[in-house]
């Protein structure tokens, strides 16, 4: 069922078994769990069915750090969330990236890859995911290496599932799922010991609020907004809700993506394992550090894309420019660029320039950062059109990652020198070892991670290892804001697997 919020009369009482805020790739997947059943859901999503400026001027607010991304053009406010401009990457996230490394400061989850694997199998069906191994001949063009040095590791590509427009209509005609759009969550009320949340304030641009009470609540807005909510809803709790110890927005993570490297081959050279691509085939390998070698070197988990040279400046625009706008500051620039760059591979043009034998390949690296409580968002004293605090972001990196950055491309190329497949030149960036500056092109993967982190101590984390926050029995957190560590794998598979076991734990 679908309820337009700006059309219920003013002040409405709302009420179900679950209340789920924000309707992306989290919302989306935990609504669908109770398809059916007796739970009734209700599935608040702030914005409506298509994008428009004035939902998408909620998300804006400043930057404080170092340089990043306009903030309302790295996240989608309607129907489907920023599924709507995801790239459909996906790659499991590697047991290391569980596991507690003295190097890493804050490093370690409460759960292990175990933990997730099975649903990480039922994460491939929401998303169309075919997790085969590629066939043996192009398994043969893999670059020859040392094993205990460095691995391929294997990503798979969803087609990629816009979830707005494939689950639209198994949400609406739901008979126990009431999606409301334009319901704007703006405050959450607790009871008197702040140890229940009791209801929900829901606003829109209409004018109109309304009220949502039910038995359990799960935040599943995004990183940012996630913590934004929380910090805002202070009317009870001074610090914000959930954030007694000053964890919330903290921890605030992003994968750097950069062009690293040059490899020059002593022959031409198709490296077909390396090469396969989104929107045409299912999967492909990009060069890492075995566990451990990273043991050894005490750096951060991060990957190697090659991209021929020769190609990369005729397959057009499929990030940041594609579409001609910029869209570090126009989010409409970006949804044009992925709808272009889908029409472009489905023409079959790529298919044909794609696999030609090249010389020479670029590293385009990506690479996870360290748990920084000091890289956090905080609450502006502006305010938006609903009367929300906007937000800023105070983004920071450490040594850490720009150190694990060339070690990782360092140890790529002596393994391509000792084996003769080839050279690696490093990008200007990356020569002085002992400079820990960041160029100017410094650029993430619109990956927000952290601000709610999981933990079993409450005066480390924010929720424990079932999302439910510390301290408020019916008050849980769905998506990558839980995420104790970036790993090097873009989320959103990790998100979808962590929200299916999240609906698991709700059905106890």
């Amino acid at each position: 069922m679908h309820v337009d919020a700006r059309t219920s009369e003013n002040n409405t009482l709302i009420e179900g078994d679950i209340c789920i805020v924000g309707a992306g790739a989290a919302g989306i997947t935990l609504a669908l769990q109770f398809l059916n059943t007796r739970v009734k859901v209700i599935l608040l999503e702030g914005g409506g069915f298509e994008y428009e400026p004035a939902m998408q001027d909620l998300y804006r607010g400043k930057n404080a750090g170092l340089p990043y991304y306009s903030l309302e053009s790295s996240r989608l406010h309607y129907f489907g969330g920023t599924t709507g401009h995801w790239a459909g990457y996906c790659s499991e996230y590697d047991e290391i990236d569980f596991t507690k490394r003295d190097w890493v400061p804050d490093s370690g989850w409460p759960l292990s890859r175990t933990d997730l694997d099975p649903y990480y199998q039922k994460a491939s069906d929401i998303l169309e995911l075919q997790t085969s191994m590629p066939d043996a001949g192009t398994m043969k063009s893999s670059l020859p290496f040392d094993t205990n040095v460095l691995r391929n590791k294997m990503w798979y590509f969803s087609p990629p599932v816009r979830f707005g427009k494939k689950y639209r209509h198994a949400i609406v005609n739901a008979e126990n799922i009431i999606l409301y759009t334009y319901a704007n969550v703006t405050n959450i009320v607790a009871n008197d010991t702040v140890s229940s949340v009791t209801e929900l304030t829901v606003k829109n641009l209409a004018g109109k609020e309304h009220r949502v009470r039910a038995k359990k609540f799960v935040l599943a807005c995004c990183a940012i907004q996630n913590a934004r909510l929380l910090l805002a809803s202070n009317g009870q709790s001074k610090k914000g809700l959930g954030n007694d110890y000053d964890l919330v927005g903290r921890h605030f993570m992003e994968h750097l993506e950069m062009n690293a490297a040059d490899l020059f081959l002593p022959r031409p050279l198709s490296l077909d394992l390396y090469r396969l691509q989104f929107f045409y085939t299912k999967s492909r390998a990009e060069l890492a550090l075995t566990e451990i070698r990273q043991r050894e070197l005490q750096v951060l988990n991060g990957t190697v894309a090659l991209d021929p040279v020769e190609v990369k400046e005729e397959k057009g625009g499929t990030g940041e420019n594609a579409g001609g706008g910029d869209t570090r500051q126009d989010p409409a620039a970006s949804l044009k660029g992925w709808e272009e760059a889908e029409k472009y591979y489905e023409s079959g043009k790529y298919l044909k320039e794609n696999f030609n034998r090249t010389r020479q390949f670029m590293f385009f690296a990506r690479m996870e950062q360290s748990p920084n409580p000091s890289s956090r968002i905080i609450l502006d004293t502006e305010r938006d059109a609903l009367g929300m605090p906007r937000v800023v972001l105070d983004w920071k990196l450490t040594s850490l990652e720009k150190r694990s950055y060339r070690k990782l491309i360092e140890t790529i190329g002596v393994a391509c020198g000792i084996t003769g497949t080839g050279r690696v030149r490093l990008h200007e960036w990356l020569h002085d070892e002992n400079d820990v500056s960041w160029p100017e092109h410094l650029a993430g993967g619109w990956h927000h991670m952290g601000t709610t982190r999981m933990h079993v101590n409450n005066m480390a984390g924010v929720v424990n290892e079932n999302c439910k926050v510390h301290g408020i029995d019916n008050l849980y957190i769905a998506g990558s804001s839980c995420f104790p560590t970036a790993g090097s794998a873009n989320p959103t598979y990790t998100i979808v697997a962590m929200t299916l076991r999240l609906a698991d734990h709700l059905k106890l």
